[in-house]
């Protein structure tokens, strides 16, 4: 996928106003969730996304291949994203669950190790996408 196609499907799912928004809230969660899984989880993602958008994912790598893999749930994931996106934290769940969405359109089977790499609370952001519901 293409990174205006990505974005413009962040876009359009998440009723922005703006690529730009689409942008910020698609770097916010990426960078979110680089810190949350394992430094190589989130390169093998990064591979498989567009270039810029990949970046986002790797700006948290650290620890040269150990990895980050911060341990936190969905209400520290939703902070983060909303305090990275200048966006409400409703906006920001649901925002996540959109980027997350396409980034596993986007990516080749590898969305779905990284669901297997989060805690069951972020393992439902991830299954419920733009249409589904949370649980919690």
């Amino acid at each position: 996928m293409e990174h205006d196609h990505f974005i413009g499907q962040v876009q359009a799912r998440a009723q922005l106003a703006s690529r730009g928004e689409a942008e910020g809230l698609t770097r916010a969660t990426l960078e979110t969730l680089g810190e949350r899984i394992p430094e190589q989880l989130a390169t093998n993602l990064a591979d498989q996304l567009p270039t810029e958008i990949g970046e986002s994912l790797r700006r948290t790598i650290t620890m040269g291949g150990a990895g980050s893999g911060e341990r936190f749930g969905l209400d520290e994931f939703t902070r983060r994203v909303s305090e990275r996106g200048h966006v409400g934290e409703p906006h920001a769940v649901y925002g996540a669950r959109v980027v997350l969405e396409v980034t596993g359109e986007a990516t080749e089977g590898v969305l779905d190790k990284v669901r297997e790499a989060l805690p069951d609370d972020l393992r439902e952001l991830v299954d419920a996408g733009s249409t589904g519901e949370l649980r919690s």
